[in-house]
């Protein structure tokens, strides 16, 4: 799966596109944030590590789906193969109110890269793409401002664009590693409005090369990404308390790497842009001035 930091908490482990409980976050939210995260860890584990083919995961991507509603209403299955994930989550839906559509809209996501990788399929247009973002990304935004209290649809739709976002500087920036690997996200119809004709995804793909219509192509890609994210930038301001910090932070590490994919132009297809400690007081100085 791709790979952003999520809003609000910065990652751990190897499972970038969700929150985990930091040090701001409050007390009282590291349980459900954790339980969230341990969520989709493990649904991320099941559609992309080991060597299981697709018709499995996607028969365990709906087992872990039933588990889920299952333990939601008070009756896990008797066997259950996931009481680590589930026996944690289901206090926290209870306790509360955690809505259950997002969690399904993750699920839905997960399977859909399965497919996609399965079948060698690229995306047709960005519009598909973005519907892809809205399950795979946006979903935990709204699970954590649920958590935090924050209501309304302005805020809903600032913290949808902000992941929508973050998803969509993650594909850029894993060009490099995503193509070889069979996922493909750059969508077809942008291609072709570029002069890149793409018939063949598995083959035509991996053939990229820096030339004036990738360069054209991926500035494209990356200044729609930036214009997403300034949709999404006064969500930091209702954000309550140091989370809201850390959501300023995680926002312009993504404008960042934004800055080193422009800078890069189509080397991005061979090379993995990504940020180190001299981009600190950078992106620090942006924070203080949103």
């Amino acid at each position: 799966m791709p790979t952003p930091p999520s809003p609000v908490h910065a990652p751990i482990d190897h499972y970038e596109n969700f929150p985990v409980a930091s040090w701001l976050c409050p007390p009282r939210l590291r349980a459900p944030i954790a339980a969230i995260y341990h969520f989709a860890r493990t649904a991320d584990d099941i559609a992309d590590e080991g060597d299981a083919p697709a018709a499995r995961r996607l028969a365990d991507l709906a087992a872990y789906r039933r588990e889920l509603h299952a333990s939601a209403a008070g009756a896990p299955p008797e066997g259950s193969r996931w009481p680590q994930v589930f026996g944690p989550l289901a206090a926290q839906v209870r306790a509360f109110g955690l809505p259950l559509p997002p969690f399904d809209d993750l699920l839905s996501a997960f399977a859909q890269d399965v497919a996609m990788t399965r079948d060698g399929a690229a995306y047709p247009d960005l519009p598909a793409l973005l519907d892809y973002c809205r399950r795979s990304a946006n979903p935990v935004g709204r699970l954590l401002l649920h958590l935090y209290g924050v209501r309304g649809a302005e805020a809903l739709a600032e913290s949808d664009a902000v992941c929508t976002a973050l998803q969509l500087i993650n594909f850029w920036q894993d060009l490099s590693v995503d193509i070889p690997r069979g996922r493909y996200y750059l969508p077809l119809a942008d291609c072709a409005a570029h002069g890149l004709a793409i018939t063949d995804p598995a083959s035509r793909f991996p053939a990229l090369r820096p030339d004036p219509e990738t360069t054209k192509l991926i500035a494209h890609l990356a200044s729609h990404a930036r214009s997403t994210m300034q949709k999404g930038l006064k969500i930091v301001h209702r954000v309550p308390g140091r989370a809201g910090w850390e959501l300023r932070a995680v926002a312009q590490g993504g404008l960042r790497i934004l800055d080193r994919i422009d800078a890069l132009g189509p080397a991005v297809l061979a090379q993995r842009p990504a940020l180190g400690r001299r981009d600190a007081p950078l992106i620090l100085w942006h924070m203080l001035r949103m």
